[in-house]
């Protein structure tokens, strides 16, 4: 386990790392979409529901597998939360998805898993649903950005073609799209943003 794995575990100290970012992260997001449209939103891997305050106008479902987030999640924002793996999780046809969220979920998760997270993600979709997908990507050539990929306590962050090639495996691409994190004009990390559609 990477050094700072175990302190990332706390939710507050989770909480006070990712608020920096958190707003920075989303914006491809508000960029493509009219979020404020969402009906039933997924949002995979939620974490200590870092994201929940932006579906407060929609039917929102937080899963994620580490309890302790859950249960601050649910303590902090009154919201559905359940402790589950996603690929076990089952909605009848009508209850389906239009917004299914993964942020920062899949460079924590092998390739073999992640296909098959993908696959099931796809299941859960409505007909006019979307998975948006925010990952971080490995870059190529030595960076500071590299460095803090690779310090990452996620075991997985990818080059961005073997992430193209994952997310198109199991979705039609409407939006794929590499992006900066950073601050005072510093890129620390590369992100990608994904937008598909299930493949009928």
């Amino acid at each position: 386990m990477k050094p700072y794995a175990r302190l990332m575990e706390n939710t507050l100290a989770y909480r006070v790392w990712q608020a920096p970012f958190a707003e920075q992260k989303l914006a491809p997001l508000y960029a493509h979409n009219d979020v404020a449209r969402a009906r039933r939103v997924l949002d995979v891997g939620c974490g200590p529901g870092t994201n929940t305050a932006h579906f407060a106008h929609a039917d929102y479902l937080g899963i994620d597998f580490n309890p302790a987030y859950i249960d601050s999640a649910r303590e902090r924002y009154g919201r559905e939360f359940v402790v589950a793996d996603v690929t076990k999780y089952e909605v009848a046809p009508d209850q389906r998805f239009d917004l299914i969220l993964a942020n920062s979920l899949f460079h924590h998760i092998d390739t073999a898993s992640t296909r098959r997270i993908l696959a099931h993600l796809a299941t859960l979709l409505s007909d006019d649903g979307h998975v948006h997908v925010f990952d971080l990507v490995l870059p190529e050539g030595p960076s500071v950005s590299r460095l803090l990929a690779r310090a990452d306590r996620g075991e997985f962050p990818r080059p961005l073609e073997e992430w193209r090639a994952l997310f198109t495996a199991a979705f039609e691409p409407v939006v794929f799209e590499p992006y900066p994190l950073g601050a005072a004009g510093m890129t620390l990390w590369n992100m990608i943003y994904f937008k598909g559609r299930a493949r009928r």
